[in-house]
């Protein structure tokens, strides 16, 4: 096995498993799932680069899984329940689980953005709240999320 890898080794993806109408809102999202190309099981970690204009996912807040972000490169807004902010290169964000502060950046410059991102990884019990849209996620019986509606009804 090799231990070593480039970044442009991992593939860069855009897919997102948002259901319609939703998908669109992502586009100009591209990552590279760093911690799947080493088997790495208890934490996710994706390199993110956002096009101008996008954005990282829809604000949501997570009940069981906590969120890391550094900033690399460009100067990505920041959106919470409480504030916008202007972040750079070298400044890093947490968003512990369960608080209900939703969170999402967005690319309002006009050149890329690039941050990483670790996250706990917990879909046999975390629900994902989606503030501004109608749009949950719930964990699956088999360790799978599902979207459903706010009222439950599935996607």
């Amino acid at each position: 096995m090799t231990r070593a890898l480039p970044i442009t080794a991992i593939e860069e993806r855009s897919t997102t498993s948002y259901p319609e109408p939703f998908r669109d809102r992502v586009a100009g999202r591209h990552y590279r799932r760093l911690a799947d190309a080493f088997g790495l099981t208890q934490f996710g970690v994706n390199l993110v680069r956002l096009a101008p204009g996008a954005m990282s996912a829809l604000r949501h807040a997570h009940s069981a899984e906590d969120e890391f972000v550094l900033v690399l490169h460009g100067t990505p807004t920041l959106v919470t329940n409480d504030a916008e902010e202007t972040l750079s290169p070298g400044l890093c964000v947490g968003f512990p689980c369960n608080t209900g502060d939703a969170h999402h950046l967005v690319n309002r410059s006009t050149a890329d953005v690039v941050f990483l991102v670790v996250g706990t990884r917990a879909p046999d019990r975390d629900s994902v709240d989606y503030p501004d849209v109608d749009l949950r996620i719930e964990p699956g019986p088999d360790g799978s999320r599902r979207f459903t509606h706010k009222d439950g009804t599935p996607y």
